[in-house]
């Protein structure tokens, strides 16, 4: 029964049928025994997955359904939402992975017994792997100051919250001693987007932060500031009610170290709230939908392991929801995570998915802390840190800034991918906290405010790394705060990242690397990088090879001996006296010397020479006059009836796949370039390409057609492309890339959509002509595409020699005659 609970959409049916979308509207409208829905809505209907595997197999459509799709669908069908299914699957393969003979026990039976037996299995693993303590309680001892610091004063919003502190709408507050019940409900809130530029308002006031207590949901307000609820939604300081006061008090409470260090002492009439685990345990009857579920998944961790099925759950998830979340790519992450270095304790004050906390390098003893402002996102982090080492995980869900749930952490490392451009992030409420040792940060200097949060949970010495909008080393509006932390030695170095690196993709992100001074440096410098030439040509992103060498290279030079010599259009450090100017720009562009004659004369020469070559051989290649020719009609095919006919295989690219394979994007089929893609890292094998392959992209309607050579052969397919596979010796590959490029073929095989245009390669018409014909025109095909790339390669060198005279000239490295 409970595998009927389980839906599907028409989506759905195609993967598992392997066909397309059309092919299921088809069997809709003409099958009358095809599944009724059951769910959804009347343009974008769901159906029970039970019954449509069996009406699949009964048409013979369908064998077995491959496990890890099974699983999947029965995830993302699950009543209750893919987001509580994922959680309780990481719940149980966590309880498989270490103590896989209690999970046997447990399902040795019917779903109704596996139900009521999970809690109490799963409470044996959650709580000495997340903290917390049996029944609720505190425990004595050295070991409270832990818990309560790691898991206290969360509030748990039924309505949900954005991801990395960034609250959303609520009605009703949960008690963080609540049952487990209400909590949970949580976890089926939508996820937000914690990069949102515009954040919803807070309808519920928060407690006003005071760094060493745990706050509740209720009070703990600062000694000497009221807090009161406005209409609007926002808190403000009852005593003044004027923004500008709480300025002036803030910068007073951090003009010296002194007055600081009494702000951020401890206050004895506080006592720590309950701890509330990010991952609470689920309730027997909030299991028992997702039985055939845990059952899937426990069969398929059995084969591929419980780490890798949950990673592969993960990464189909948040690829089929990509609006959803801003995530941090891997390459990023690595780097990140070795900037900061090695660390026992580890913080991540706004950890989305778990990306950075997961790239760091596994110690003894190791800790690492996070917290997310999306209950579900905290979990799910929780759960994969778990799943991915043995260190001890301390996860919270909760507004970072203005509800810290590890404010008595000093960690050795702190890595933060902050949401940005957030206004609604408590500068109102947070006036008076001490966090803010180098100044009150505006309300539109959201990162600012995570920078000081950070800095306020590193032991002396520590490292922070986090990743920054451009605009932040420059606004006017932070200069004042920028200045301090140049002044005290805390920001060390600032390291432009290449457009394409993270999301916003169109923008050339900063890194920021902080540490917590334990003195005043003698000569205070300040190192800059910029690895902006190391952007890929296409949406792929950047050399990630290129990048991690220029910049660990640098810092690690720059952190033994305090400074590092030029290196020109790279890097450099500048005494910080030179950049404490009316804008303290720390935009590193802007301080670097130029590269180093990169396009000077003898470069340029010999760009000339091969633009020269390369004009000669598109000469060379140029066609022939166009002979005319009578107006021929063919009998004509479709691409779908060869497939059907086993005349070619056809696949579709974009599902996921491991992170090192170098993956083809629709963009590099369009301008001819080498593969330059990534795909989301699963464990789902990626469709390779294969030497006589033909690429297709499915958006933008262009008339464009791919042949894949031995250069390109191996790469993975990606989004939004179809792979055509001809059989050799029924069809030749450039004969049926040449006609699938014609003009009208692709107009009458196109959708379009008020936005964009979307092509059918089913639908796609070609001539039914003897393998000899087709070869003669393939050869005329292939001649072609070698005169395109000809021109391409021509345009390419043609645009370089034009910049680089251009930025000779300017620069002084070419002379004007």
């Amino acid at each position: 029964m409970q595998d009927n609970a389980t839906e599907v959409t028409a989506a759905g049916i195609a993967r598992l049928a392997g066909v397309g979308r059309a092919a299921v509207s088809n069997w809709r409208r003409r099958h009358a025994d095809f599944p009724k829905p059951v769910g959804g809505t009347e343009t974008s209907p769901s159906f029970a997955l039970a019954e449509v595997e069996a009406w699949l197999r009964k048409q013979g459509k369908l064998a077995e359904v491959p496990l890890r799709e099974r699983v999947w669908q029965q995830l993302a069908g699950h009543p209750e939402g893919p987001l509580t299914a994922l959680v309780h699957t990481g719940c149980v393969l966590l309880l498989i992975h270490e103590r896989p003979t209690v999970w046997l026990d447990a399902s040795a039976g019917s779903d109704a017994r596996l139900a009521a037996m999970l809690p109490g299995a799963l409470d044996q693993v959650l709580t000495p792997r997340f903290g917390g303590a049996p029944g609720g309680t505190v425990p004595d001892g050295p070991s409270r100051r832990a818990v309560g610091a790691v898991n206290g004063p969360l509030r748990v919003n039924t309505g949900g919250e954005g991801s990395s502190g960034n609250p959303a709408p609520q009605t009703t507050g949960v008690n963080p001693a609540a049952d487990v019940t209400g909590v949970n409900a949580a976890l089926t809130a939508p996820a937000v987007n914690h990069s949102s530029p515009t954040p919803p308002p807070v309808n519920t006031p928060p407690a006003v932060h005071t760094a060493p207590t745990v706050h509740d949901a209720s009070a703990a307000a600062h000694p000497t500031t009221a807090v009161t609820p406005q209409a609007s939604g926002t808190t403000q300081n009852a005593s003044t009610g004027h923004a500008a006061h709480a300025v002036d008090a803030a910068h007073a409470a951090a003009a010296t170290p002194a007055a600081s260090a009494a702000a951020a002492a401890p206050s004895p009439s506080v006592t720590p709230a309950t701890p509330t685990p990010a991952v609470p345990t689920p309730t027997g009857p909030q299991l028992l939908p997702s039985a055939p579920l845990l059952r899937g998944a426990a069969e398929l961790a059995a084969e591929a392991g419980a780490r890798q099925t949950f990673e592969f759950l993960l990464g189909r998830h948040l690829d089929a929801n990509p609006r959803q979340y801003t995530l941090t790519p891997a390459d990023l992450a690595g780097l990140m995570a070795d900037l900061a270095g090695p660390a026992r304790t580890v913080l991540d004050p706004a950890c989305g998915t778990g990306a950075l906390l997961r790239a760091v390098d596994a110690r003894p003893e190791q800790e690492l802390y996070a917290q997310d402002g999306a209950p579900e996102l905290a979990a799910l982090s929780a759960l994969r840190l778990a799943l991915h080492s043995r260190a001890t995980v301390r996860a919270a869900a909760g507004d970072t800034l203005r509800a810290d749930a590890h404010p008595g952490l000093r960690a050795d490392a702190v890595l933060c991918h902050p949401p940005f451009n957030e206004r609604n992030w408590g500068h109102d409420e947070l006036a008076y906290d001490p966090r803010w040792e180098y100044g009150f940060p505006a309300r539109t200097e959201s990162e600012l405010a995570w920078v000081q949060h950070a800095l306020a949970r590193l032991t002396d010495g520590g490292t922070a790394v986090l990743l920054m909008p451009p605009a932040t080393a420059s606004r006017r509006s932070g200069r004042r705060i920028r200045a301090d932390l140049l002044r005290r030695g805390a920001l060390r170095a600032v390291v432009a990242l290449p457009v394409g690196a993270a999301p916003p993709y169109n923008i050339p992100l900063h890194l920021w690397v902080l540490r917590r001074p334990d003195r005043t440096p003698a000569t205070p410098e300040v190192l800059l990088v910029d690895t902006g030439r190391f952007a890929g040509e296409g949406r792929g992103g950047p050399d990630w090879a290129a990048v991690r060498e220029a910049v660990l290279d640098a810092w690690r030079a720059f952190a033994r001996e305090g400074r590092l010599a030029e290196r020109p259009g790279i890097a450099r450090s500048l005494p910080v006296i030179e950049l404490l100017d009316d804008d303290v720009d720390l935009a590193p562009a802007r301080h670097l010397p130029p590269a180093a004659v990169a396009d000077g004369a003898e470069q340029l020469t010999q760009v000339r020479e091969r633009l020269g070559a390369t004009l000669r051989l598109t000469a060379d290649l140029t066609p022939p006059p166009a002979a005319p020719a009578p107006p021929v009609r063919w009998p004509l095919t479709t691409v779908g009836e060869l497939a059907r006919g086993g005349a070619l295989v056809m696949r579709t690219g974009g599902n996921g796949g491991h992170a090192r394979v170098p993956v083809l994007t629709d963009h590099d089929v369009l301008a001819g370039t080498a593969p330059s893609g990534t795909l989301p890292e699963s464990e789902e094998e990626a469709v390779l390409t294969e030497p006589g392959d033909v690429v297709v992209p499915v958006l933008g309607g262009g008339s464009v057609a791919r042949v894949i050579d031995d250069a390109t052969g191996g790469a993975a397919l990606g989004r939004n492309l179809v792979l055509l596979r001809p059989e050799r010796t029924a069809l030749d590959p450039w004969f049926l890339a040449g006609f699938l490029r014609g003009t009208a073929n692709n107009r009458q095989a196109s959708s379009y959509a008020s936005t964009a245009t979307r092509l059918d390669v089913r639908r796609l018409q070609l001539p039914r002509l003897p393998l000899g014909e087709q070869r003669r025109y393939g050869a005329r095909f292939r001649a072609l595409d070698e005169f395109e790339r000809a021109l391409r390669q021509a345009s390419r060198l043609g645009e370089q020699l034009v910049r680089g005279m251009y930025d000779g000239l300017t620069g002084g490295t070419v002379a004007p005659d």
